[in-house]
């Protein structure tokens, strides 16, 4: 692997971890029902880390000489984590989060590797780290998933 391709890939997920933050806010915000209080609560706890993320992400993209990326370089992909026009379709939002978070489980498993074949240890920690908490955001949803009243 060279530096452009882990470049890349930190960028990608960088912005990816941008967008989560956009998508988990806005579905806090307008999810209703009583049974959407726990999901929105941790959806709200996820937006900092998210947003960590990202910190870290352009930190290590800043310290390889490359600039994270601004606004007019996004482009949206995040297509099942849109806010339901059903408000109470909690159990959208949930899967909407298990797809977005098995794209950054396997993001940060293939910048985890990139980096080792480059011999690059700091960046391999950085997605050592992410993705660890990915993971751990993972097994929570799926057990709001497991928990969740089926129609």
């Amino acid at each position: 692997m060279t530096t452009n391709e882990i470049t890349d890939l930190l960028t990608e997920a960088y912005v990816d971890e941008l967008e989560t933050v956009m998508n988990y806010l806005t579905n806090a915000i307008v999810l209703d029902g009583v049974h959407a209080e726990e999901v929105k609560t941790s959806l709200e706890a996820d937006v900092q880390e998210e947003l960590e993320h990202a910190r870290m992400l352009g930190e290590r993209l800043k310290q390889l000489d490359e600039a994270p990326p601004g606004s007019e370089s996004f482009e949206a992909n995040q297509h099942s984590l849109q806010p339901p026009e059903d408000t109470t379709d909690v159990q959208s939002v949930i899967e909407g989060v298990l797809e977005a978070e098995d794209d950054a489980i396997e993001t940060y498993r293939a910048l985890h590797e990139a980096a080792s074949e480059a011999n690059d240890p700091v960046t391999e920690d950085v997605a050592v780290t992410i993705l660890a908490d990915e993971e751990a955001h993972h097994t929570e949803f799926r057990g709001f998933q497991k928990e969740f009243p089926q129609d």
